[in-house]
């Protein structure tokens, strides 16, 4: 009886193990072989739990690349989007870039220590939509992140300082037209089609609604949003919304010296990487993030790797008791239905 209870025991322990362990992508070969992304996904709206482990799959799958994603999560390791809560914080500690889809949260100070040294170490870092407000309620020496700060040596916090910009109405940077109502076309700014972030990229469309944005000085601006009348790829501009930029390159000094590279874009919804176009731009801004802008090629291989099934992006919409060991592998869906 003692034996059985003893192997009862070691079996949920490894099985707690296994459901608590980080969800990594490896890739086999490729250009990005021997390189490792962190994706860190948690947002209260736009399904980044969703996103984030999509783009993971085709980094991985077709160029090498290892892919680490993490999930904000309740007590019991189901993904929750919006948590603060985002076990395993340490792998930053090896990362090669930071990939985020974040908004308004408070890690504890252990796992905040892990996201700050890596800033302080310049790592690159790629940033979707709410990312520009990526934290809320930090306190001491890390309220200096908060999408609000007014810290004069940060001001506005983490979104301002390393992605360029934050969330702040009243300067110019928020809603643009009504979101869930008004759709988004997004088009390369002209005299950066040669850029290699833009390389291939054409037609991108984005169920999520613009935003309006004023970068921060020294981001170069390489594509701008157009408002439409409604949520089809076809709408027609709204002629009271002039563009605004949408996507953004620059780079920022950390601690050690270091200039990392920051790509950052106002979309990146789950139904938003739909778009062909979009989709690359997002795998362009990775490899350029990284230096390696001259394996970007225009035809590149971007489709979905297994099958993709977003949900409609809403507040406390998402799939519900779905855990990260529910996405392993290139064939599980994403997400998998409830259960």
């Amino acid at each position: 009886m003692k034996k059985m209870t003893l192997l009862s025991a070691l079996l949920i322990g490894l099985t707690t193990l296994v459901h608590s362990a980080p969800l990594t992508y490896e890739g086999k070969s490729g250009v990005g072989k021997g390189k490792h992304i962190v994706f860190i996904a948690s947002d209260h709206e736009y399904r980044g739990e969703e996103t984030c482990p999509a783009i993971a799959r085709i980094l991985a799958h077709r160029y090498g690349f290892k892919c680490t994603v993490l999930f904000g999560v309740d007590n019991d390791g189901h993904i929750k989007p919006g948590s603060s809560n985002v076990p395993g914080m340490e792998v930053l500690d090896d990362a090669d870039m930071m990939f985020l889809f974040l908004r308004f949260l408070a890690p504890d100070d252990k796992s905040m220590k892990h996201f700050t040294d890596y800033l302080d170490r310049g790592g690159p870092v790629l940033g979707l939509r709410t990312t520009t407000h990526a934290f809320n309620g930090l306190k001491g020496k890390n309220s200096k992140y908060n999408y609000n700060s007014r810290d004069k040596s940060y001001d506005w916090g983490f979104g301002r300082q390393i992605l360029g910009e934050t969330w702040r109405p009243r300067e110019g940077a928020g809603h643009y037209g009504r979101n869930h109502q008004f759709s988004t076309r997004m088009f390369v700014v002209p005299e950066q089609k040669d850029h290699p972030v833009m390389r291939g990229v054409t037609d991108m469309h984005a169920m999520a609604g613009a935003y309006s944005a004023v970068p921060i000085e020294g981001s170069l601006i390489l594509g701008k949003n157009q408002v439409l009348d409604s949520m089809k790829p076809d709408g027609k501009p709204l002629a009271n919304k002039p563009p605004s930029p949408c996507t953004w390159v620059r780079t920022y000094k950390s601690a050690s010296g270091k200039e990392g590279r920051v790509f950052t874009s106002t979309q990146g919804a789950s139904q938003d990487i739909v778009s062909e176009g979009y989709r690359r731009c997002i795998i362009n801004g990775v490899f350029w993030c990284l230096g390696m802008e001259k394996h970007i090629k225009a035809d590149m291989d971007v489709s979905f790797v297994g099958p993709y099934q977003p949900t409609k992006f809403s507040f406390g919409g998402g799939r519900k008791r779905v855990k990260p060991s529910d996405l392993a592998g290139f064939e599980s869906p994403l997400l998998p239905a409830d259960k």
